[in-house]
């Protein structure tokens, strides 16, 4: 017996009624991008293997999904370097292409292969699969979709403040009440690296950092340990593990904890603007937050950080996320063109919305009405109404065989179609068509206008 076919781990099929759900939320992420100014553009799904890697840190560059070459892909490898095993250097001679990581750093290098053709500030938006060689697990996937907005050529903190209106726009769109904007600065982790005397070693800081929330105090000071960081250092960023209060009061503290440094007090007062603005135009569902333990581990980020929390009652990692990048088009060549940019996570906001319900019962477009096939003549005559049906806009469908009744009315009531209609040969001399209701059961005949009228 055939072995029963399956597909990769981290991957999914999505049935007609997920696909609808999908769609129903990538409508609304992509009418809020065009309502805020942003252009829609693609990039390929796999890049130049020197594209992606060494953009991510090293943490990233281990789950990038390499492709092989073409053809006799070991050609190049010589056999002393085939018998080192040294699978890094191995890689490099036997693949050149990757699987896209996110879609920031395509954009950055569309950018820059395309500057004489863009308006700066260029404001573009972008929906596209991307693919991970992470664990599996409760809302992480090795493929999955993002949802991307940025904008490259301004280095003006409303853009900051844009895109923090923008994620409240989408999540009143879509009524998910409870979702935390949380912010940070590199800048302000920068300014904490400095004054307890870790400038060096800012990499690890933030990484181990970013991670309180999954690992713990413990788990991030035994990380911070390992790294290097000396036991005095991690002493003095302790406070940062209970940094409580108002947005308000947490700046005040920061203030003071970075009195010493000119980088850590840029960072607070980029802060104070954008919270400043946002209390002038303030947010309709979504709550915004300080959070100094949000570090996102990548490298690029260089000002304002973002992460969207999911309502509390639902237990699922971050729903969304972004930063200021001020040069990423400079490891492509462009020098200083700023950019800031925040991404939508489509599969973890769609599980947030199933377990809360809060999916309308009008997302997926059902077939209003079954006509039934009682054999050649018959069907011809439904498929013209069917015909008409579909110019008016009505969903309607000819079931195909001259199947017994019973199989074509069990075939309505799996696909929960409302109506099935039936023309024998008494409706077609009549030119009518009797309407049974899959609901109640009931059935009455009409005429093409009356039938009309009941579908719309």
């Amino acid at each position: 017996m055939a072995q029963k076919p399956s597909i990769p781990k981290g991957t999914r099929d999505f049935s007609p009624v997920e696909v609808a759900k999908r769609n129903y939320i990538i409508t609304t992420i992509k009418e809020q991008f065009q309502l805020f100014g942003f252009q829609p553009i693609e990039t390929p799904s796999f890049e130049k293997s020197e594209t992606l890697m060494g953009k991510y840190g090293e943490e990233g560059d281990r789950l990038i999904f390499k492709i092989l070459n073409s053809g006799d892909y070991l050609k190049k490898v010589d056999e002393n370097l085939y018998t080192s095993k040294e699978s890094s250097k191995i890689t490099a001679k036997i693949s050149e292409k990757a699987l896209r990581y996110d879609l920031t750093v395509p954009f950055a290098r569309y950018v820059v292969q395309h500057q004489n053709e863009i308006d700066f500030p260029f404001k573009r938006y972008q929906i596209q699969p991307v693919w991970r060689a992470d664990r599996p697990q409760k809302g992480r996937f090795r493929e999955f979709y993002q949802c991307d907005a940025d904008v490259v050529g301004s280095k003006s903190l409303w853009q900051e403040v844009d895109f923090i209106q923008l994620y409240d726009s989408v999540f009143t769109q879509l009524n998910l009440k409870g979702v935390t904007i949380k912010i940070n600065n590199r800048k302000v982790l920068s300014g904490i690296a400095e004054v307890i005397g870790a400038s060096d070693m800012l990499i690890d800081f933030t990484v181990a950092l970013d991670k309180l929330d999954k690992i713990g105090e413990d788990g991030v000071k035994k990380e911070m340990l390992e790294k290097g960081i000396a036991e005095s250092a991690i002493e003095k960023v302790k406070p940062l593990f209970n940094f409580t209060g108002t947005i308000s009061e947490k700046i005040d503290k920061l203030k003071e904890l970075l009195a010493t440094s000119e980088i850590g007090m840029q960072g607070v007062e980029e802060l104070q603007f954008i919270v400043n603005s946002i209390n002038e135009v303030p947010l309709k569902m979504a709550s915004l937050d300080l959070d100094v333990t949000l570090a996102r581990g990548l490298n690029y980020y260089t000002g304002a950080i973002y992460e969207v929390s999911a309502p509390s009652n639902v237990r699922i990692g971050s729903i969304g996320g972004g930063g200021r990048y001020d040069d990423l088009t400079g490891i492509f060549g462009l020098k200083d063109v700023s950019g800031v940019g925040i991404s939508f996570g489509l599969d973890r906001i769609y599980m947030v919305l199933e377990e809360l319900n809060l999916f309308p019962d009008t997302v997926a477009p059902a077939t209003k009405a079954l006509f039934i096939n009682f054999g050649e003549e018959e069907a011809l005559y439904c498929l013209k109404t069917v015909t008409k049906l579909r110019n008016k806009g009505i969903i309607a469908e000819l079931y195909p065989d001259n199947a017994k009744m019973k199989k074509q009315m069990g075939y309505a009531n799996k696909r929960r179609i409302g109506y099935a209609v039936l023309a024998g040969t008494s409706e077609i001399e009549k030119q009518t068509f009797t309407v049974k209701n899959m609901e109640s059961g009931t059935q009455e005949e009409m005429n093409l206008g009356e039938l009309i009228t009941l579908l719309q």
